[in-house]
């Protein structure tokens, strides 16, 4: 049987995507669950991703087979832009059968395969295809990374909007303190996006993100693991 696939994307890019995921990954094999991420593009890099280094240094893993042979990160791009410039930057053009091949051959190996996408929702993988539109033609569930940072509001509500008009499963609201310099604005946010959730029509969980070095990310391991029952 094949493993099931979750997509974490975030409102931006730096609002701690690699974190989540790798905090995600890293609560599900404590679970006992069978568990690999995915990096279908990554910019600003060379030679290995940056990103799935930070995952398995989260989950406390070495790097495994699908990392050394780049199945885990299908494209990797030296220039830190969207996918579509950064690609044709090198003369190349993502091709999205390229990411399902590889994200195929670890849904063979592992239960649970956690995709971390490049910036948000609509970020363009190539000159036809947004990053929301690959999930929604693969009925992938979401889960959403956001910020405590000034501007949130407006960036999640959007990203909402997008899950929405397209009918994504949003499976849950990670909220990432980290960064986040306003305690009133922190606390008014995270407010304002539960009620909004409420008002679109979702019941997922908004799990909470501390600003905190690895050594107390361990507390948020139940949490986060509310997001992924949700999926």
């Amino acid at each position: 049987m094949s493993g099931k696939v979750i997509a974490i994307t975030g409102i931006d890019t730096g609002v701690g995507k690699t974190v989540a995921t790798g905090l995600l990954a890293r609560a599900l094999r404590e679970e006992g669950r069978n568990v690999i991420t995915q990096k279908p593009v990554e910019t600003g890099g060379e030679g290995v991703s940056s990103d799935i280094f930070r995952h398995r240094e989260i989950m406390g893993i070495d790097w495994c087979e699908a990392d050394l042979d780049g199945t885990t990160c299908s494209y990797l791009f030296r220039y830190p832009a969207s996918p579509h410039l950064s690609a044709a930057m090198e003369k190349q053009a993502i091709d999205v059968s390229v990411i399902d091949d590889a994200t195929r051959r670890l849904r063979a190996t592992y239960d649970i395969v956690l995709l971390e996408g490049a910036g948000g929702l609509l970020v363009p993988l190539n000159e036809a295809l947004l990053f929301a539109d690959f999930l929604q033609e693969r009925s992938y569930p979401l889960i959403l990374v956001t910020s405590s940072r000034l501007g949130s509001i407006n960036h999640t509500l959007l990203s909402i909007e997008a899950c929405r008009k397209r009918e994504l499963q949003l499976c849950g609201l990670i909220y990432n303190h980290a960064g986040g310099s306003d305690g009133v604005i922190a606390s008014d946010t995270l407010k304002v996006l539960r009620n909004f959730l409420v008002k679109y029509g979702y019941s997922c969980p908004v799990v909470e993100l501390p600003d905190m070095e690895m050594s107390g990310w361990k507390l948020m391991n139940m949490d986060l693991l509310k997001v992924f029952d949700e999926s």
